[in-house]
């Protein structure tokens, strides 16, 4: 998706995705590995960073999306959806997974739906300091009946 800063020709991996977020997080790289195992290290490294901050940069948007789509573990792709889901919003972030099942590639689509799964996670006020005070967030965030509709009429279109 060229939204996210990378063309639409540029050969995206879970790899390539996992180390931006990890270049924007600042966090050093990891060992290299061969290309899974180095993602995987990569994902682990920034799982903590992502859920210890009360905000995160817009710029990390897109690629949190992005590597939680292009995560082929479907156990561990909620390491990237669960922090935009506190940071951004149940609202936004689901909007994004519409958005990659509508226009994206097979393997975008794919990656998608595990990536729907995971975005349902529960929220709590003490797992996360992206909470106000009190443990409190503007429902707003993750008001998402309309975001449900789009994706089931995506997933309709898709289907037919």
């Amino acid at each position: 998706m060229a939204e996210d800063g990378q063309s639409d020709t540029a050969p995206r991996s879970f790899l390539t995705c996992a180390t931006e977020v990890a270049r924007l997080l600042g966090v050093e790289d990891v060992a290299v590995e061969p290309n899974d195992r180095h993602a995987r290290l990569l994902a682990h490294a920034v799982r903590k960073p992502l859920l210890e901050r009360a905000s995160l940069p817009e710029e990390l948007f897109a690629p949190l999306m992005a590597a939680s789509v292009y995560d082929p573990d479907p156990s561990f792709c909620r390491w990237f959806v669960e922090p935009a889901v506190y940071a951004f919003g149940r609202r936004r972030a689901m909007a994004a997974l519409v958005d990659y099942l509508r226009t994206g590639t097979d393997a975008e689509r794919a990656g998608a739906v595990r990536a729907w799964y995971c975005a349902h996670v529960p929220l709590h006020a003490d797992r996360s300091p992206a909470y106000g005070s009190g443990g409190v967030r503007d429902p707003a965030l993750d008001e998402v009946q309309d975001i449900k509709d789009a994706w089931l009429e995506a997933w309709s279109a898709r289907s037919a």
